[in-house]
């Protein structure tokens, strides 16, 4: 493929201080993107763009951002600079995600830490980064979902599992969350697309929840990567799996559903959107 199919656009790749989201970083500036290098931290994201140059990626395709989505005010900091410098997003790839703890853990703004970095920073950057998305000529959000979404359910009157909490079904809520809201991140009239996609099981920090041996991160981010490419034609809204589109939780093909869920993100992020 041509090193630069992607030249002239900017991406954005949330949690890309390893693993997947560092690969489909690699991989997009290796296909001529500018890519905006998100992690925690400004060390790590850094130390991220150092290991990509020293992989081959050239300095001035890399930006690294640090803000950590366990504060949605640094969420829309993040998403402040980015409009800020980029009046065009052409790529939001809403990687970042964390294991849920073993125990129900409440983050400063009220919200269980998985649900609150896996599905609502992204919810929140969606929003936020409208402008530039829309300004973009066929912008794409690309949700990095998981194939144990199919096993979960919304705890509608207890999103945070305060009262009865599983660390898988957390985790697996969060995943099934990002997966329904994919639609409503790229409304009509907006020019956005925005589609999710499983990047299967992979050697990186969330595989122990699996419990099983992962494929290396590459593989997963390679996945990513093609639904990301525009010449891969998507549908709005859609699951992928290995390519192609592939069957989502039953949540969410239901409009009453999704728009639900619309509504408790949008109060749950608060005063940050």
């Amino acid at each position: 493929m041509s090193v630069s199919v992607l030249s002239a656009r900017t991406a954005l790749v949330t949690g890309a201080s390893s693993g997947i989201g560092w690969e489909t970083a690699r991989l997009l500036a290796g296909l001529g993107a500018t890519v905006l290098v998100h992690a925690r931290t400004t060390a790590e994201a850094e130390a991220a763009v150092a290991r990509l140059v020293a992989d081959g990626a050239r300095r001035d395709q890399l930006v690294e951002l640090a803000a950590d989505f366990t504060s949605l005010s640094e969420v829309a900091v993040l998403a402040g600079t980015v409009v800020k410098h980029y009046p065009a997003l052409d790529l939001l790839v809403n990687n970042a995600a964390v294991m849920a703890p073993e125990r129900c853990t409440l983050t400063d703004d009220g919200n269980e830490v998985s649900l609150q970095v896996n599905f609502l920073a992204g919810h929140l950057l969606a929003k936020l980064l409208r402008a530039p998305l829309t300004a973009a000529d066929g912008a794409r959000i690309v949700n990095v979902s998981s194939a144990l979404h199919r096993t979960a359910s919304m705890n509608w009157s207890d999103p945070h599992r305060v009262k009865k909490y599983s660390r898988v079904a957390a985790y697996a809520q969060s995943q099934l969350a990002l997966t329904m809201d994919t639609a409503e991140m790229a409304p009509d009239g907006s020019g956005i697309t925005a589609v999710s996609v499983n990047p299967g099981q992979c050697e990186t920090a969330l595989l122990p929840l699996y419990g099983r041996v992962g494929a290396p991160a590459a593989e997963g981010a390679a996945a990513v990567v093609r639904v990301c490419l525009p010449d891969f034609p998507v549908v709005n809204g859609a699951y992928y799996e290995g390519g192609s589109v592939a069957p989502t939780a039953q949540a969410a093909q239901e409009e009453r559903s999704k728009k639900r869920l619309a509504k408790l993100a949008d109060q749950l992020v608060g005063q940050a959107a």
